[in-house]
């Protein structure tokens, strides 16, 4: 148990972001072990990421929610099992990754914004959007194939930029005011993943 990718002062469980962070590194140790031809140490990495991989799907998909959730054996959402499909761990047309992004963008959107999760925290119910999350529900939602769905939320979501270009940690819902810290570097990063997933191949325009 830990206190997840929020840091989360008052609980501790096995958060499904946590576990997903872990079968990335033993995957790509994996793979790395097999580019450079160490076939014992592929076979280890790639047989610990199958546990994990396991134990993911086990205990974080939630029947009653139809959507993977926040922690193993746990019935709330938070956004950051979205990045599920950038770290490859289930392929875009899996129907379990497509039903968690219809039922997050359902539960967690709000107009181009989103919430980081339903559950109360230290400070209450959230109330402002984390941008980062938008910004992976658009990457999200492109895999699936809605990509101009994407495009449209992603253009939106541009607009919560001050006249520098920059964005804040979080956004107000109702009146587009930055909060949190500010600019805010993953919000950014955001700005410039969106763009690259949304982009059209030049060969598309030839």
């Amino acid at each position: 148990p830990d206190a997840g990718i929020w840091e989360l002062r008052s609980r501790a469980r096995i958060h499904t972001s946590s576990s997903l962070m872990c079968w990335a590194a033993c995957d790509r140790l994996g793979k790395i072990a097999r580019h450079l031809k160490l076939d014992d140490r592929a076979a280890l990495w790639a047989e610990r990421a199958e546990v994990i991989r396991d134990k993911i799907l086990d205990n974080a998909w939630s029947e009653e929610r139809g959507a993977f959730v926040e922690s193993f054996g746990g019935s709330t959402l938070d956004a950051s099992v979205l990045l599920m499909g950038e770290v490859g761990f289930l392929p875009p047309k899996d129907p379990r990754f497509i039903a968690t992004v219809e039922r997050l963008s359902e539960v967690l959107g709000r107009g181009p914004f989103m919430l980081r999760y339903e559950e109360a925290d230290d400070f209450g119910v959230p109330e402002v959007g984390f941008n980062v999350c938008a910004f992976w529900r658009i990457d999200a939602l492109a895999r699936i194939g809605r990509e101009e769905e994407a495009r449209e939320l992603f253009e939106e979501l541009l607009e919560a930029r001050n006249h520098l270009g920059l964005m804040s940690e979080d956004t107000a819902f109702a009146t587009g005011e930055g909060w949190g810290n500010f600019p805010q570097t993953y919000s950014m990063v955001g700005i410039i993943n969106g763009a690259m997933r949304l982009s059209r191949r030049w060969e598309a325009e030839l």
